[in-house]
């Protein structure tokens, strides 16, 4: 216990599945916790938004492992009002030592070149842009406090290998890889590592739906949870469908921790070697 025992965490896309264990999981092992969503509809999903009150609920759960906790309403997207949430958190909450850069979106699936436009540019402006700013923003942060730090973003095995149907997701998620590492040569002198987790698919809305679903079995109308199960299992050398978000938490916290105190510029697969099938 107590592995990132005094330190302050930024969590994005913080309100529920993978952001929300994270936060969770940092604050059993001693964090405190900026936590951020955008807590609104965006378009193109075909899962639910989150909503102010799975970001309370967040918070909820932090302040249970007695840690304090900054919850803010906040979009990626946009640099200022994001940077300008950080800041209030860091200077509530003294510091600031890990940047999780979660958050993101999946769409519906179609052939690269019959995205819209407007579906490319509001995944490239999320999946890599809203990292990106989320690093922009938290990295200084870090600098100023001159202890070091750790960034961890997350990709997906979309960033090891191509999807059929996601061509904008995967392509996001491969820039951001290229991102982590620029950084992390950038920063290193400054003690300040930056990494990246590859998941596989996780059991969370935006990896668990039916458009998922039918990415694992085209030409299957309505295909059935039992059937999804089948199909993606068979991707996995391990035998499991999908991985919990804790699976992803546990990495997360190695990362941020100085049990990985010189690992830098890495990405990290935990996909039940699916990027090794």
């Amino acid at each position: 216990m107590g592995r990132v025992e005094g330190k302050v965490a930024l969590v994005t896309g913080a309100a529920r599945g993978q952001g929300r264990s994270h936060a969770v999981r940092l604050a059993e092992e001693g964090a405190d916790v900026i936590a951020i969503d955008i807590c609104a509809e965006i378009p193109d999903m075909p899962y639910p938004p989150t909503g102010p009150a799975d970001l309370a609920e967040t918070a909820r759960l932090v302040e249970e492992q007695d840690r304090r906790v900054v919850a803010a309403e906040a979009d990626i997207r946009d640099f200022e009002a994001l940077s300008a949430a950080i800041a209030a958190g860091v200077e509530e909450l003294g510091r600031l030592d890990i940047v999780a850069a979660n958050a993101g979106i999946t769409g519906f699936a179609k052939p690269g070149i019959e995205i819209s436009e407007e579906s490319w540019r509001l995944h490239l402006d999320i999946n890599l842009t809203g990292a990106w700013h989320t690093m922009k923003a938290g990295i200084p942060h870090l600098l100023a406090g001159g202890r070091g730090g750790a960034v961890i973003a997350t990709t997906s095995t979309a960033a090891l290998r191509g999807y059929r149907g996601i061509a904008h997701y995967t392509a996001a998620k491969h820039g951001l890889t290229g991102l982590v590492r620029t950084l992390s040569q950038e920063y290193g002198s400054e003690r300040i590592r930056v990494n990246c987790i590859a998941p596989s698919t996780v059991d969370t809305p935006m990896a668990v739906n039916d458009e998922v679903k039918r990415i694992f079995l085209p030409g299957v109308e309505e295909p059935t949870m039992a059937e999804f199960e089948a199909a993606a299992t068979t991707i996995h050398p391990l035998p499991t469908p999908w991985l919990e978000p804790i699976d992803i938490s546990n990495a997360l916290l190695f990362l941020a921790s100085d049990e990985a105190r010189y690992i830098t510029g890495i990405t990290l697969p935990v996909d039940a070697g699916l990027s090794q099938h």
